[in-house]
């Protein structure tokens, strides 16, 4: 359930009617836009008269809510959510995530960061802890790996995403400054409940099979714990089309932007699978209007120890960059 407030009401009398609210439900989301502000109701809202609480002078509307997410709804919040990451506004502003699968050397990903940094990447991306598909595949470098990515952080200023697979691990993420949780964690509750309490942003992946409102229930369970800075990521989905390594579905960047106030952004290195592909999928991405677009860059991906065919050479990065400002030049006019 959902109450809008006029915008005449004074700070007590809204506080009066929060403290009010709180004794009959779980928690009250508050949502500040320019004119009006959203009250959102969470929990069991039965005990609540919707009829009563319509007919209060400081209220202007009630409705309930249908979705199973309340606190990604944007009927809960209509404003859009920023998340601020270094300089970088995702959901303000377009952001340019960049960086190797994996990290594998201290030359290899300082490199790769001062060039993505030189083509105007604003994040940089890089595995540390890889979950692959077979137990003989490269497995990342786990905490090294991590301290290389510092080390990069420190010589680029580049704020450092990298996904995490078990909570038990969180604390060698210190430094990062997004915590992506991966496709094949996005309904692992355990640790989905656990990133809920940390006060950083959390970039949530969709499942290999997920639908959208499984990725927003995923998001729900984060939101749930307090944390509420998460960027959402289409990074495809698996069909039974066997010539992409997944199906890149952009229709969930307007799909989601109409249902939640999180931002958006396209992984197509992960969706396409291959590198020629990525290009024009992250023109698209950034022509459907997401909020950003998160590439793997190496700079020998021919020798590289993870996802090599699917990874743009930073000269590849540097063009691709320019062409999406273009996109987002053309779209503006």
């Amino acid at each position: 359930m959902i109450a809008v407030l006029k915008p005449n009401t004074s700070p007590e009398q809204r506080e009066h009617l929060i403290n009010w609210l709180k004794t009959m439900v779980t928690d009250v989301h508050i949502s500040e836009g320019k004119a009006y502000t959203v009250l959102g109701l969470v929990g069991d809202t039965s005990r609540i008269d919707p009829e009563l609480l319509e007919s209060l002078d400081i209220v202007e509307s009630v409705q309930r809510v249908s979705e199973p997410y309340k606190k990604c709804s944007r009927q809960f919040h209509p404003e859009d959510t920023v998340v601020e990451v270094g300089k970088a506004k995702i959901g303000a502003e377009f952001c340019l995530i960049a960086g190797p699968c994996s990290v594998e050397t201290e030359a290899q990903i300082i490199d790769v960061a001062e060039r993505v940094k030189a083509a105007g990447a604003d994040v940089l991306r890089g595995g540390a802890f890889k979950p692959r598909t077979s137990p003989y595949d490269f497995q990342g470098l786990k905490g090294e790996g991590l301290r290389l990515l510092s080390e990069a952080k420190k010589v680029t200023g580049l704020p450092l995403v990298s996904e995490i697979m078990s909570i038990d691990t969180l604390d060698l993420f210190e430094d990062v400054d997004i915590i992506q949780v991966g496709a094949r964690n996005m309904q692992n509750f355990d640790l989905l409940k656990e990133l809920g309490h940390l006060d950083r942003p959390i970039l949530l992946k969709r499942g290999l099979a997920g639908t959208l409102k499984e990725l927003l229930m995923s998001a729900e369970y984060i939101m749930a714990g307090g944390n509420e800075k998460i960027i959402l990521c289409e990074r495809g989905i698996r069909t039974y089309e066997t010539m992409t390594r997944n199906t890149l579905d952009l229709s969930a960047v307007p799909v989601l932007q109409e249902r939640t106030h999180l931002p958006v952004i396209v992984d197509p290195s992960h969706a396409t699978g291959l590198s020629r592909l990525v290009p024009p999928m992250a023109l698209a991405a950034a022509a459907a209007g997401a909020d950003g677009i998160m590439v793997e860059v190496h700079n020998d991906p021919a020798h590289a120890l993870c996802d090599g065919a699917q990874s743009l050479t930073p000269e590849q990065f540097a063009d691709l960059s320019s062409r999406v400002r273009k996109i987002l030049e053309a779209m503006k006019a």
